[in-house]
């Protein structure tokens, strides 16, 4: 499934954004704490909220604790979270008090480019850094959450262009060059627990930390999968097929889209 492609189920009509957020969100337990990046991340969050989850504690980079948005927030700075958080606090106090101490139980990052190891780049792409063939935006707090979430949940279309056998640079470090680089660094979070796409999801493999695909969505194949991996990308014994978004599912995601602001 393409990002405009659609499907059928006995929920309706979905497409495969729709797909995603709607396995994103059931990664998500009630009462789990949520650092919350801008985008797919956001709408999974918040339609967990919506849906099984409504007591899970959304957390924004801006300082926004507990935030309640009615609809997918347009930035980190969107008046909506601050307007509905449960507190707001300063940006040095998330990262020092909250998120580094080990205190935030999940964080969803998306990334430019994906390695067979969860490292993440969204600085450059080319060979080199001072002259890169396309500068990105950057890091913001995605090494932070890398490093110190109890566990990493990462939202990203799959092309051979973003998953690549090794990412030009490291921004975010997920397992480094396989087992043990975490440690050895010294890094408290567990790490990449899943690797959700628009194709279906991906877990580390427990023993080499390779990202082996697990799940499937409906209509899709293993050989699709491969042509849009940029490594030669091992697939699990017991690979199952994803299900559908249900009609709740699609219900509240409509809502949430109803709701946002027009300009």
């Amino acid at each position: 499934m393409s990002a405009s492609d659609t499907a059928v189920t006995e929920g309706g009509t979905f497409t495969s954004d729709q797909m995603m957020t709607a396995c994103a969100a059931r990664t998500l337990r009630d009462g789990m704490t949520c650092f919350v990046g801008i985008g797919l991340p956001s709408a999974a969050a918040n339609l967990a909220r919506a849906t099984h989850a409504p007591n899970l504690v959304l957390i924004y980079e801006s300082g926004t604790i507990g935030a309640k948005p009615g609809w997918p927030p347009l930035s980190i700075g969107d008046g909506v979270l601050a307007e509905t958080a449960d507190a707001v606090v300063s940006v040095p106090e998330i990262f020092n008090y909250w998120l580094q101490s080990g205190r935030i139980d999940v964080g969803f990052l998306g990334a430019a480019q994906l390695d067979r190891f969860g490292n993440i780049n969204t600085n450059v792409i080319g060979a080199q850094y001072a002259d890169p063939k396309v500068r990105l935006p950057g890091a913001g707090g995605a090494p932070e959450i890398a490093a110190s979430c109890r566990e990493v949940i990462i939202v990203l279309r799959q092309t051979p262009r973003s998953f690549v056998e090794r990412v030009d640079f490291i921004t975010s470090v997920g397992y480094g060059d396989g087992p043990g680089h975490r440690e050895r660094l010294g890094l408290t979070g567990a790490g990449p627990r899943k690797v959700i796409t628009d194709l279906g999801v991906l877990e580390p493999d427990p023993v080499t930390r390779d990202l082996t695909m697990t799940g499937l969505y409906p209509g899709v194949t293993t050989d699709e999968v491969r042509s849009r991996t940029g490594w030669d990308l091992a697939v699990s014994p017991d690979l199952h097929a994803l299900a559908a978004p249900t009609g709740a599912e699609l219900a509240a995601l409509h809502a949430l889209q109803a709701m946002t602001p027009r300009s």
